[in-house]
């Protein structure tokens, strides 16, 4: 198979197999909370389920003073590579076009030197992420494969787009065939690692805000 043909595959048959895939799978997990319920609670609320979970998710969004102070590098690591991937995959003109193509929907991109350099600062944070998870006896203790797992599936992406943008190392066709595939190899093992948090997390803080809206708790 030359590079070409390579490319072909990685952008028609391996595409639509891995967006089934994730499309499918996020669908199913999706169900699965749902179709899990809950039992009738017979007490009188004394609050409300909404807004005390829309109160939550805002919330739990922006950490209190203590527990900043507890993990600063945790969270701040966490949102600026969390920052970065948003910036590198909605609004890089290539991946615009990628959407446009599929939804038909498209925005206004970045400044290519802006996407550029988010997307060094997210490779970077990740890889002071695993140090500090390797150097941090609890974290390294409490890390499963699935971690390193989806730390490794999070970074290619970045590094390999990043390669296939400057052309480092290989030709073009084959640079931007191995960065399309290191996107559906994270597609595929979306629903079914922890990577799936990305759709459940909105869910699970609304949930625990709703309960204790019922109780008349603050959460």
């Amino acid at each position: 198979m030359s590079e070409i043909e390579f490319l072909n595959w990685v952008r028609g048959p391996a595409f639509e197999i891995a967006t089934v895939i994730f499309i499918a799978g996020v669908i199913i997990r999706i169900l699965e909370i749902f179709l899990l319920g809950r039992k009738t609670n017979l007490a009188e609320p004394k609050g409300s389920e909404m807004s005390s979970g829309l109160h939550t998710i805002v919330s739990r969004s922006v950490p209190d003073k203590h527990t900043l102070k507890r993990s600063t590098f945790k969270i701040v690591s966490g949102y600026i590579f969390h920052l970065g991937l948003l910036i590198t995959i909605f609004f890089f003109a290539p991946h615009i076009l990628l959407f446009k193509e599929v939804i038909g929907i498209s925005w206004p991109s970045l400044p290519t030197p802006i996407v550029d350099a988010f997307a060094v600062v997210s490779i970077i944070t990740l890889i002071a992420v695993l140090i500090h998870r390797l150097r941090d006896n609890v974290l390294k203790f409490l890390s499963s494969t699935e971690d390193y797992l989806v730390w490794l599936l999070t970074i290619l992406p970045l590094i390999t787009g990043y390669m296939a943008f400057h052309r480092i190392g290989m030709t073009a066709p084959t640079l931007l065939a191995i960065h399309i595939l290191s996107v559906q190899l994270l597609l595929v093992a979306f629903p079914f690692t922890k990577l799936m948090h990305a759709f459940t997390l909105l869910i699970a803080r609304w949930y625990n805000g709703a309960i204790s809206g019922f109780r008349g708790v603050q959460s």
